[in-house]
């Protein structure tokens, strides 16, 4: 009777074993939304287009990207949270979304951390740091120097309120001991703007869209926020070797689902994905956007990853003084 027992009981296990292989191996069968929590046109978007392209090629069944902008994110990521856990409703997240939003929300109306399951982890998304070339600033030092002997003249600007170029500036503020003003835009390209205009005096500015204007002078660049070089602005150095040792200020993009998501249909994703920004074609498209290429880890590092980031950026948030003001 307990022999009875037992191999019955390994058939059912078998078979919930076999089931789970089916229905990954026939995913998708239907379209696959990708959410795209900001506006058509930027890097993101770009991206997720460009893949959703490529997995619909290979898997057989559209990967149409969806625009859902508002709220910094949130809005995206409320629908996305909610979305039935089957593999047919994707987010192509910032990293914003998943860990400063954590901190700077009193009451944000989801769970970065149990909300989402990762599934791939694309690339990083370095900065810039540039300044008004009348400023008579060309190094690190030179920016010291200035900002020491001009207490509270320096004013910097920004993409938004708790979002990585502002935290960026208050990292580097920390780093190198100086005081210095913020300025929020809405946007990347007004931010970088003031700064050619002379209204502001630095900002950390999108690698994607400052090439053209530190080419003519428009612009100074003295260092990026990666620690390794980008291939849009080779001739730069990181700031971490010339003048702020260790530091990293990037955000990245990421592929998330609702939790729950089935395991199998994650993993089969996630391979998917991996093997597409592996792609000579895609590495490149994203070295010209002024992002780093990543070869992503697998889903449970990933789950440690996110878990670490929010932890980090979140002290930053409260180190600013901006925790909660959202």
């Amino acid at each position: 009777m307990r022999i009875a027992k037992r191999v019955a009981i390994s058939m059912i296990g078998l078979s919930f074993v076999l089931t789970m292989a089916a229905r990954a191996q026939d995913y998708p069968t239907r379209q696959v939304t990708l959410v795209v929590p900001l506006g058509a046109g930027g890097a993101l978007d770009i991206l997720a287009r460009t893949l959703g392209a490529k997995l619909a090629d290979r898997l057989g069944k559209p990967f149409v990207v969806e625009n859902r902008t508002g709220g910094g994110t949130v809005t995206a990521a409320i629908w996305v949270a909610k979305a039935p856990a089957d593999g047919y409703t994707l987010m192509f997240t910032p990293s914003g979304t998943l860990t400063t939003n954590a901190t700077l929300y009193k009451n944000l109306p989801y769970n970065p951390a149990a909300d989402f399951v990762p599934i791939a982890l694309i690339a990083k998304v370095p900065f810039v740091l540039v300044v008004d070339p009348s400023l008579p600033v060309r190094s690190i030092p030179d920016l010291i120097k200035y900002a020491k002997e001009r207490p509270g003249t320096i004013s910097f600007s920004s993409t938004g309120t708790g979002a990585v170029p502002h935290l960026a500036a208050e990292m580097l503020k920390s780093a190198i001991g100086i005081e210095m003003t913020h300025v929020p835009y809405r946007g990347a390209i007004p931010a970088l703007t003031d700064v050619v205009a002379g209204h502001v005096q630095l900002t950390f500015a999108d690698p994607s869209i400052s090439p053209p204007l530190i080419k003519d002078g428009k612009v100074r660049a003295l260092g990026v926020s990666s620690l390794t070089r980008l291939g849009s602005l080779p001739d730069i150095s990181p700031l971490a070797e010339v003048g702020v040792p260790g530091f990293e200020a990037v955000s990245w993009h990421l592929v998330v689902a609702p939790a729950h998501t089935p395991p199998e249909i994650v993993n089969k994703l996630h391979d998917e994905i991996k093997t597409l920004v592996a792609q000579p074609e895609i590495q490149q498209q994203m070295i010209k956007m002024g992002l780093i290429p990543v070869d992503t880890p697998s889903v449970e590092q990933l789950q440690s990853f996110v878990a670490s980031e929010i932890v980090r950026w979140g002290k930053l948030v409260q180190q600013a003084g901006i925790a909660g003001s959202e």
